[in-house]
């Protein structure tokens, strides 16, 4: 089950809960449909940090905003640049648009409208609940186009920010795109610590360690003493920040290899047993969001690319 906090604003006094709210351990504390009547019982609740399931939305529903982006590997290219032409553009097409930071790290959607070498890329203008982001002449914005297996990216300028006939924008025409193929199970570095029990006892002190990196099918996980044996059930239970949002992900994995790494590379270091982890039982929701952290993290920090 991935859960993420919920906020005060979001919880209506005498309306019925949307969802079903839980504490830090996942124990229900409201069940959906349940309400809250008094100000005093909303306190009482926000004081144990509610959390509620984070529901993704269906690929038939359009978005605004995307959260999902594919990684870019340039290890697949002798220099990771192509051409314009590579990315295999028609009128139309749907990319995504990052606006400069000042406007928030939300990526948009836009569509292709036309584009002159060398000269100018046209997109329809990024919508925010209707109304058009304000975005200025001579503010770059990064670009990311996913076409088959391949994902590109790249910066550009806005030359004009036009109303007429509709509301479009002028994109400088780019010199430098990079991309390339999108792998089936990218994995990334990342450092997170994670609670580790027995998913067959109930009841046991956790233990601690580090995913030091991690794919959606799978992780390597650090720890001072060995966390099991080779075939072994463990629950991993950590926090992932997804574009600035909080995600609480609970999951069980089999040990699949343990490897002790004596080698200290200066002496604050301390050696650690390496385990490689294979997640079961996925559920839909928590494999999407290890995809859309895996593509953050592949798009924003390439150098994290394993």
């Amino acid at each position: 089950m991935s859960l993420i906090p919920v906020e005060k604003s979001e919880i209506a006094l005498g309306q019925p809960l949307p969802w079903a709210l839980y504490d830090q351990n996942h124990k229900l504390l409201k069940a959906q449909g349940e309400s809250i009547d008094t100000a005093a019982q909303l306190q009482t609740l926000l004081d144990a940090v509610p959390l509620r399931e984070l529901i993704w939305q269906s690929a038939s529903e359009p978005s605004e905003a995307v959260d999902e982006t594919p990684e870019i590997d340039l290890s697949d290219t002798p220099d990771g640049r192509f051409t314009f032409h590579d990315m295999n553009l028609k009128t139309g097409d749907r990319i995504q648009l990052q606006p400069p930071a000042q406007l928030g790290h939300e990526r948009h959607v836009v569509k292709l409208v036309g584009y002159l070498e060398p000269v100018s890329v046209l997109v329809t203008a990024p919508m925010v609940h209707g109304v058009r982001l304000p975005l200025l002449e001579d503010e770059i914005v990064v670009v990311r186009v996913f076409s088959g297996q391949n994902a590109f990216g790249f910066t550009c300028t806005i030359r004009r920010v036009c109303k007429v006939p509709f509301d479009y924008i002028h994109l400088s025409f780019p010199n430098e795109i990079q991309g390339a193929v999108i792998r089936k199970s990218p994995r990334i570095r990342i450092k997170i610590i994670a609670a580790i029990t027995d998913p067959d006892k109930e009841g046991g002190e956790p233990l601690s360690g580090v995913i030091a990196n991690i794919s959606s099918t799978g992780a390597r996980v650090d720890a001072p003493n060995p966390l099991g044996e080779t075939g072994q059930r463990m629950r991993l239970s950590f926090r992932v920040n997804l574009h600035g949002m909080d995600v609480y992900l609970t999951t069980t994995a089999i040990i699949r290899s343990v490897l002790r790494d004596d080698a200290m590379h200066d002496r604050t270091q301390q050696a650690l047993v390496h385990h490689g982890v294979e997640f079961q039982d996925l559920q839909p929701n928590d494999t999407m969001i290890l995809q859309s952290l895996i593509y953050q993290k592949m798009i924003e920090q390439p150098h994290t690319v394993v």
